[in-house]
């Protein structure tokens, strides 16, 4: 058996063992804005529910480990107080994914993970609107756990409101835990579906993705690709070049096919993680 202190383990290892230990974990999908107003979207899977009265719930947006710095989501609500805790299912998991890019301060994560800003009716943060439930929050109590790389803030949120699409719930108005189709975090690049078990997502690119909101139109408004479809088009840094999308034409006989023929084509592609052929395909 291996057995160690974690004083003696840097960092970045003990927090590998730990994530990948105690799993699979919920994910707040925590909506903020900050002092001007400016929306942010992060996922967070320190994440739980401590209490149903009052109704508390605790998330941790911890200290990057590289350089010590704070995410923009610990500083808005510092400033704010308030938050909206969006829970992911896995129809927009790969649009999550995709939002835990580290874009620059200001950037608005919801465009460019391709989700929608729903309005509030008690705090300033904007809900997913494609979350199937979503909880306004006021925040009682940050706790700083400690001042070096990889140290925890235990941000402590009451719920003030709580939003439940009727899509999820049977017929006593329960929540079918089926229906919602939960995905959590594990270790590494693994996640896990509720109805399904284990799955990976490649991370995002820390050279940053495009993002969906760069997407061509006809990409953008496709009725065949879904939110993770695009989710898996976005998480790229460059477009496929001229030159490969005509190697690409030449190789597969593509003439006769209609634009939805090319969506349910790439879909393919994307299916089996070939998101350089899905491209190709799209940018015909």
């Amino acid at each position: 058996m291996l057995s160690f202190l974690p004083k003696d383990l840097e960092t970045p290892k003990l927090h590998s063992y730990l994530l990948s230990a105690v799993a699979p974990r919920p994910i707040a999908f925590a909506s903020t804005v900050d002092k001007d107003g400016r929306p942010n979207l992060s996922p967070f899977s320190f994440f739980n529910v401590f209490s149903a009265n009052p109704p508390i719930l605790i998330f941790s947006p911890a200290r990057r480990v590289r350089g010590n710095t704070t995410k923009h989501t610990l500083e808005n609500v510092e400033v704010t107080n308030e938050v909206v805790i969006n829970v992911v299912n896995y129809d927009i998991v790969q649009q999550m994914s995709l939002s835990s890019t580290e874009y620059p301060e200001g950037v608005n994560e919801f465009e460019k993970a391709g989700l929608t800003m729903l309005k509030s009716d008690i705090v300033k943060p904007f809900r997913v609107a494609e979350s199937p439930i979503q909880m306004e929050c006021k925040v009682n109590e940050i706790v700083k756990l400690g001042t070096e790389g990889g140290a925890g803030n235990l941000v402590i949120c009451e719920v003030v409101k709580m939003h439940i699409n009727d899509e999820v719930l049977d017929e006593n108005g329960a929540i079918d835990q089926v229906k919602l189709d939960l995905v959590s975090r594990a270790g590494g690049s693994f996640y896990s579906r509720a109805k399904s078990g284990f799955f990976e997502i490649p991370k995002p690119l820390r050279t940053l993705g495009i993002g969906v909101d760069a997407l061509p139109e006809h990409v953008k408004n496709s009725n065949i690709l879904t939110g993770n479809d695009l989710g898996l088009l976005a998480n790229v840094e460059t477009l496929p070049t001229e030159d490969a999308i005509l190697a690409f034409k030449q190789k597969h006989d593509l003439s006769k096919l209609n634009l939805e023929e090319k969506h349910k084509k790439a879909q393919d592609f994307l299916s089996y993680n070939d998101v350089e052929s899905a491209w190709k395909m799209l940018l015909l």
